[in-house]
């Protein structure tokens, strides 16, 4: 017997595969992928991290913002073609702390997509089986509309989708 996961992923296979033979937009084009917006990294020692990127590499790094909603402060690395965020723990239930827990050294969290509407690709991941990690999107980093897609339903990457500039 086939597990949930591997009958959902066949089934999104399927009709991925269907649309490419048949010309047919995956999402209907009801809402578009855009670029990617950054990669984001959990670290131990945010100050650390942003001087290596500052002043060893010399890319231009944010200010630390604290987002207590979501748990992190977060620091951004600004690169030519897109974002590094560097994550840290704030507050006892963040998620972030949970992920250092389980690798004190750090690493790569997420990765963040852009989508012209939000809404809508929320709505149409989820009529395909993806698991999303919250009822309703919340304001990110950017301050923009975001949801977080369930890394099981996602290749084993946990993916974040962002509203795009209109």
């Amino acid at each position: 017997m086939l597990s949930s996961t591997r009958l959902v992923g066949r089934t999104l296979l399927r009709r991925f595969s269907r649309s490419l033979a048949t010309g047919e937009d995956v999402n209907q084009q009801v809402w578009r992928l855009g670029r990617l917006n950054h990669v984001a990294i959990a670290v131990p020692d945010l100050q650390k991290s942003a001087d290596f990127y500052r002043n060893v590499l010399g890319a231009k790094v944010s200010e630390t913002v604290p987002l207590p909603e979501h748990g992190v402060y977060t620091v951004f690395v600004e690169l030519d073609n897109t974002k590094i965020e560097l994550l840290h723990p704030l507050g006892e239930k963040s998620p972030i702390q949970g992920f250092l827990d389980k690798k004190p050294d750090g690493g790569m969290h997420h990765v963040c997509l852009e989508v012209d509407d939000i809404e809508a690709a929320v709505k149409s991941v989820r009529e395909m089986n993806v698991r999303t990690l919250a009822p309703k999107t919340k304001i990110g980093a950017h301050g923009k509309p975001v949801m977080f897609l369930h890394p099981k339903d996602c290749g084993g990457v946990l993916l974040e989708l962002e509203q795009a500039d209109t």
